[in-house]
């Protein structure tokens, strides 16, 4: 290979508290540029035996660790983060393409979740069940499950390697971290930080590569215990298909199609703003957030012509200019599948109201903040999911009818309602068929709550008490006393 210029970064693996080099290495480029930021491990097979090995090795005298020791690595991690914030968050912007103040937030949000993380230690607890028989205990113990694979997405992709490590860690699980191959370059900053920290070696592991390769491998591995991932439904599926062998577990985190109901009485300026918010936070690449709109008929009108001003006023450009608010696509790849989804909505006979196709910038890979009506329920638009700033408008004239569209869908994940009716509020928490539904809130979760998709946007789920729980296993014990024996 070609002598990699001084200012493009190599990475390498991080494997039992090693950095370890590749046989091959691939590029990384900024969506908002280009430019080749940096290259990194094309790992194989043999590498992810190696990671998993390394990770299966120091998972038992890890696990033997009381939690709350556990725990102190966690904060120590914690810590690092945070006085290498400005550096991670530049990271993230550079691959990632998010705007500069929204990569702060991601690693906020990240450092703050590895200490949410990090509390349960002294929480998480088993149960003492009575017994039919005289003399018995039986004890619910909650234990890990082993080696863990985390398979990661491009679109938040600091905060999902923390999402699916500060878990897995404080229940004493040891892991394995797949970045995408979109955006590897700051998982392996943050493995300088793991690697800075005093946590034993092995415990965390780090590998880059195509998910054919890598991700099959890890999913399909004997000594994986459970496979977490966040992607696609195709992702999803794959990872199912490589893990039946051995029945491991999976918890997966997939697609989403978050219907957004906006009432006759709803408080319009809220509703504009919380769902364009929607369509250009991260440029529309967040599985949660709404991305299709039933207005009542009544308020179509004025909903529609204030949607379009708001979206108007987007701010598009360089993603670390501080007046951006939305940055480039995350790659080409991206801006083409955007692209070819309004196009087809043409097709169906939608209006493009604003926008419609790629932005006029010289380099990148930026789209232009669109709305679109008279969208028809059967149509791609109002069924797929887009991933990019786009908004589908369609109407309703009931709420029986709203409801119906919303929950016409394959995907589970989030929902949400405008209105200032209890009642309207309350059938919809009732009868939207969704993992979350939001009422009157923009579409962003609480690391307390639990983040889980119904139907194909997941199995499982993360953040909480039940998210914890994902990454313990039980084993009961019947404990009888030796005079009753």
């Amino acid at each position: 290979m070609a002598t990699t210029p001084a200012s493009v970064k190599r990475y390498d693996m991080l494997i039992g508290g090693e950095f370890v080099e590749a046989q091959k290495y691939f590029e990384v480029t900024s969506p908002s540029t280009e430019d080749v930021l940096s290259e990194v491990p094309s790992c194989t097979v043999d590498d992810v035996n190696a990671a998993v090995a390394a990770a299966d090795r120091a998972q038992k005298p890890w696990a033997k660790l009381p939690a709350i020791r556990r725990a102190e690595y966690l904060r120590e991690i914690a810590a690092l983060m945070r006085e290498n914030r400005e550096h991670l968050a530049s990271v993230i912007t550079a691959e990632q393409g998010k705007i500069i103040s929204l990569a702060q937030i991601e690693v906020d949000a990240a450092t703050g979740y590895v200490e949410y993380m990090a509390e349960y230690a002294r929480r998480y607890e088993g149960e003492i069940i009575n017994s039919d028989r005289p003399g018995e205990n039986i004890l619910l113990f909650k234990m890990p499950i082993g080696v863990i694979a985390g398979v990661l997405p491009w679109n938040f992709p600091f905060f999902l390697i923390v999402r699916k490590m500060a878990p897995a860690l404080v229940t004493g699980n040891t892991i394995v971290i797949k970045p995408s191959s979109e955006t590897p370059n700051n998982a392996f900053e943050f493995a300088k930080l793991v690697a800075k920290s005093s946590l034993p070696k092995g415990v965390f592991n780090l590998v880059s590569g195509s998910g054919s390769v890598v991700g099959n491998a890890l999913a399909a591995h004997p000594k994986v215990g459970m496979v977490t991932l966040t992607g696609s439904v195709e992702g999803g599926a794959a990872v199912m298909r490589a893990a039946a062998d051995n029945i491991t577990k999976v918890s997966l985190e997939l697609g989403g199609k978050a219907p957004a109901i906006v009432m006759a009485d709803a408080d319009m300026d809220l509703a504009v703003k919380a769902i364009r918010a929607s369509r250009i936070i991260n440029t529309g690449q967040v599985c949660n957030c709404a991305e299709r709109v039933y207005v009542h008929e009544s308020v179509a009108a004025e909903f529609t012509a204030r949607m379009i001003a708001a979206m108007k006023r987007t701010v598009v450009g360089d993603p670390f200019d501080p007046a951006t608010e939305m940055g480039p696509m995350v790659s080409k790849k991206q801006l083409e599948s955007v692209t070819s989804a309004v196009d087809q909505a043409r097709r169906d006979g939608a209006k493009v109201e604003l926008g419609g196709g790629r932005h006029d910038s010289k380099k990148g890979h930026y789209f232009q903040p669109t709305v679109l009506t008279g969208c028809r329920q059967e149509t791609d638009i109002m069924q797929k999911e887009i991933f990019g700033p786009v908004l589908p408008i369609a109407t309703f004239k009931t709420l029986d009818e709203a409801i119906d569209n919303a929950n016409d869908c394959e995907y589970g994940l989030t929902s949400s309602i405008y209105t200032r009716s209890l009642h309207v509020a309350m059938r919809a928490a009732n009868e939207l068929k969704f993992g979350e539904t939001y009422i009157n809130r923009e579409n962003f979760e609480a690391m307390q709550g639990f983040h889980a998709g119904w139907r194909k946007s997941g199995i499982g789920g993360a953040d909480g008490k039940h998210g914890l729980e994902e990454y313990l296993q039980t084993h009961v014990v019947y404990m009888n006393s030796a005079e009753q024996v």
